[in-house]
């Protein structure tokens, strides 16, 4: 009974699925014909914006100079791990340390297989904005460029020359060697984005050329990336993939709202251009000195902090903190202090860090500017002059470091090859306390150290985020002396005896 039953039930399955089905088939409506036209707009809107830019768009082909081309790999962890060098009492003692700092995944640091070779050329986008050939690109793909190749959207080939750059935006101009006019693209204005706007990206991500990608405006004046000096950057979720660095950002008008820039890594659809005005800005000095001139303060500044900030009578983020004055700089001469707290510059409100940086680069060099200060709790207005920022601008040494009782300094050229540095990246240590934790770890003046807790060290503002970052009771670092590389542990208590 149970069984006829079951062969009944199947029986009706069989029937009415295949009759369902086709019900549900005759049943789907057509797409209404209103929603159909406005997907259709936006199709030929981004086929019309694909159109219009893409012939204005290069692929950047940059040869190094002969003395950046890169050395061969080295064999596995080859001047990486320090073990290598030492004898077996060292070796032990030296990996008891570790140990107490790293526990058992103390290996994992040392773990260096093939060390990765640079591409022997760097390849990027760029895009045309002038019909003489005026090309927009970033500072990073052609700083070391012996020889540049730009190659249009119809296969022609040019030699280019860098007429400008300026590694503060990393923004940088090329200009193309031939006759004749060439496609534009049409510069927009960024600062009337909105966050949801549509966004096109435009480039040669992986050598893939002509690719478009769609997205939105994310955010806008995104800061503290920790990627260039002056940093207000746009983010999109338009996918932008190495290669496309250089290439425009754009809006549904097909003008260029940004150049593409930078990705994170570790994420998807994040992705950042520089504002395409911030290009405006620096665009016809590139073109005329091949550099940009900005107004200098010769200060050192920081953020205000809630922890901070009562020590100096005042709120969290209401200005800047001024840490120290160059000397002999505009700041001394107009009577800035340390412990001045910046409220506002030439009547512009500065309550962060980049707002400073960013009011006083531009600023007219040589015309007086009123700055409203807050001294010991007490408002005051102080006349500053403003002075050109020295090509090579002047770091103050950091002694932010006291804890770890060593100062460090930039690396200059003259330093790296006086002191034997393979690089002119890192800091340089200019001076160790002694009986500090330094020099019990045997830093030396003259150390380049160039990675905190396995965080590369590009420079002093580098350094000092990566130390802020690091555990208070000790810090790894890798440290470059006269050609030899090892990792030395900073211990913030002396040993015990």
């Amino acid at each position: 009974m149970i069984r006829h039953a079951f062969i009944r039930f199947a029986l009706m399955l069989v029937l009415l699925v295949p009759a369902a089905a086709a019900r549900a088939q005759t049943a789907a409506p057509p797409i209404p014909a209103e929603p159909k036209a406005i997907l259709e707009s936006l199709e030929r809107a981004f086929v019309s914006v694909a159109e219009r830019v893409m012939p204005a768009v290069v692929h950047i082909d940059a040869t190094p100079k002969d003395s950046e081309r890169p050395a061969q790999p080295r064999g596995p962890r080859e001047g990486r791990d320090p073990r290598e060098r030492m004898n077996p009492r060292e070796r032990q003692e030296f990996e008891r340390r570790f140990r107490e700092f790293f526990g058992e995944d103390f290996e994992r640091f040392f773990r260096q297989g093939p060390a990765p070779r640079r591409e022997a050329r760097s390849q990027g986008s760029g895009v045309i904005v002038d019909k003489s050939g005026v090309i927009l690109t970033n500072n990073h793909l052609i700083e070391n460029a012996g020889e540049i190749e730009v190659r249009l959207s119809d296969q022609r080939k040019f030699k280019a020359k860098v007429a400008g750059r300026d590694p503060k935006t990393d923004l940088a101009v090329l200009k193309i060697e031939g006759e004749g006019e060439f496609p534009v693209a049409d510069l927009g204005d960024s600062d009337q984005l909105r966050i949801g706007q549509w966004a096109i990206a435009v480039g040669n991500p992986f050598g893939l050329d002509r690719t478009v990608t769609v997205g939105i405006i994310s955010a806008t004046g995104r800061r503290k990336l920790d990627l260039t000096t002056y940093e207000s950057f746009i983010q999109t979720d338009a996918a932008i993939n190495p290669g496309n660095s250089g290439g425009p950002l754009v809006n549904l008008d097909g003008k260029v709202v940004g150049i593409n820039t930078a990705i994170v890594s570790v994420g998807q659809g994040i992705g950042f251009a520089i504002p395409v005005n911030m290009a405006r800005r620096v665009l016809p000095q590139l073109l005329a000195t091949g550099r940009v001139t900005r107004g200098w303060l010769g200060v050192r500044i920081q953020a205000l902090t809630e922890e901070l900030a009562p020590s100096f009578g005042a709120k969290e983020n209401e200005g800047v903190l001024v840490s120290d004055v160059m000397p002999g700089s505009p700041a001394e001469a107009g009577g800035l202090k340390s412990g001045d707290v910046i409220l506002d510059f030439g009547g512009q409100r500065t309550a962060e860090v980049p707002d400073l940086q960013r009011i006083v680069a531009d600023a007219e060099p040589g015309k007086p500017s009123r700055v409203t200060i807050l001294r010991e709790g007490k408002r005051q207005t102080l006349e500053i002059k403003i002075g050109e920022m020295p090509a090579d601008e002047p770091v103050l040494a950091s002694r932010g470091t006291e804890r770890w009782g060593l100062t460090v300094q930039p690396i200059t050229p003259e330093l790296a090859r006086q002191f034997k540095l393979p690089a002119n990246e890192g800091v340089l240590v200019s001076e160790v306390e002694e009986n500090s934790p330094a020099a019990r770890a045997g830093i030396r003046a003259g150390d380049a150290i160039v990675e905190v807790n396995r965080r590369r060290v590009r420079d002093l503002r580098s350094f000092e985020e990566a130390l802020g970052r690091a555990e208070r009771d000790a810090v790894l670092l890798f440290v470059q002396r006269e050609g030899r590389s090892q990792y030395v542990v900073l211990k913030s208590e002396p040993p015990a005896r």
